[in-house]
């Protein structure tokens, strides 16, 4: 069995193809960054034409590059959402269209568990229950992943993003777009003790939610009071500080959620989840706590189909499919369960 991937979700078309071994027989990006980095962030129309404009070929190539033509596909699976709806209208219009000239299944999935497919395809032994931190430009939330595709909400940001935070406090220290990817590199060569920014929520230990807004904050208010001249001498020190500052509450939140629900694992999904000092301070929370920190390859924490093609091969093994199919820009995840009830004396 082949799985055919397609993601169009935001700025990046993605097509990837898994075959039932959970092998990636190809992968291939467009990326839209430059058509998008004139206007500081991503324009929803021009993302969609791209998206028009590049799935095709991109499909074609992707087929050439795996050596294998349409006829051995058998299944599609596209993302429906969240993201921005005519862009997720390109994916969806042509991922039916093309599965019904083939006579083959469709199906549109949720975009976030669809990082979680990629993440899986590092460790496909892991069995749920294990927790879900999801860290990426648009969403920052933690999940109790359990048997038939079902999960349960424990905490999710009450303002920014995580990679929201990353590329936004970028751009006011002058990193350009995006930012997040560019401060990380900066961070590596700062001292991320020099400046101490807020790391919000930490001191309710009866939730697991997020907050990032008050870390951009804090950076605006060191930009506005400082010279161009000191930011530049000091901008090594200062993304090293944000880093840290995100780092430390996804780090503390994901050992917490371990705690609350006495699981094994978290599998860290997300752009976000590339970062090298996440996987880092992760890595060494899960030996001194007791638990496996998962991540996809790098190469594979970004939008991509082959995240796609992994969730959508693993639930047609299981014969579990979303019963909506309906293209939305905002979505809860397919099987999601009431929250999570903190026990009393949490902490």
């Amino acid at each position: 069995m082949r799985v055919l991937g397609i993601e169009t979700s935001c700025d990046e078309t993605g097509c990837g193809i898994v075959d039932e071994s959970g092998a990636i027989l190809a992968h291939l990006v467009a990326s839209q960054v430059d058509v998008h980095a004139v206007y500081g962030g991503v324009v929803p129309e021009i993302a969609a034409r791209a998206h028009l404009e590049n799935l095709g070929p991109l499909v074609d190539q992707t087929l050439r590059d795996a050596d294998l033509d349409l006829s051995a596909i058998d299944l599609i699976a596209y993302t429906r959402g969240p993201g921005l709806v005519g862009a997720l209208l390109v994916g969806a219009t042509y991922s039916q269209a093309l599965a019904k000239s083939l006579g083959i299944p469709c199906r549109g999935l949720h975009h976030l568990e669809g990082h979680l497919g990629s993440a899986l395809l590092t460790e496909p032994d892991l069995k749920p229950p294990f927790v879900v931190l999801v860290a990426s430009g648009g969403h920052t939330e933690l999940l109790l992943a359990q048997e038939g595709f079902r999960y349960r909400l424990l905490g999710r940001t009450r303002d920014d993003a995580a990679g929201e935070a990353f590329d936004k406090s970028g751009k006011l220290l002058g990193l350009g777009y995006p930012a997040g990817p560019v401060l990380a590199r900066w961070a590596q060569k700062g001292n991320r003790k020099a400046v101490a920014f807020p790391r919000a929520l930490l001191d309710r230990p009866d939730n697991l939610e997020f907050s990032f807004s008050g870390l951009k904050t804090a950076v605006s208010r060191v930009v506005q009071t400082h010279s161009t001249g000191w930011i530049e001498e000091n901008r090594a020190d200062l993304c090293a500080g944000v880093e840290e500052a995100i780092v430390d509450v996804l780090v503390k939140r994901a050992g917490q959620a371990i705690e609350v629900t006495q699981s094994e694992a978290v599998v860290v999904v997300g752009g976000v989840a590339a970062n090298l000092r996440l996987r880092e301070k992760l890595q060494e929370k899960g030996r001194q706590q007791g638990f496996r920190a998962v991540f996809a390859k790098p190469s594979l924490c970004g939008d991509n189909g082959v995240m796609l093609a992994a969730i959508g091969m693993q639930r047609a093994k299981a014969g579990i499919w979303p019963e909506n199919q309906t293209v939305q820009a905002t979505m809860p995840w397919d099987g999601l369960e009431p929250p999570f009830v903190y026990p009393k004396g949490n902490g």
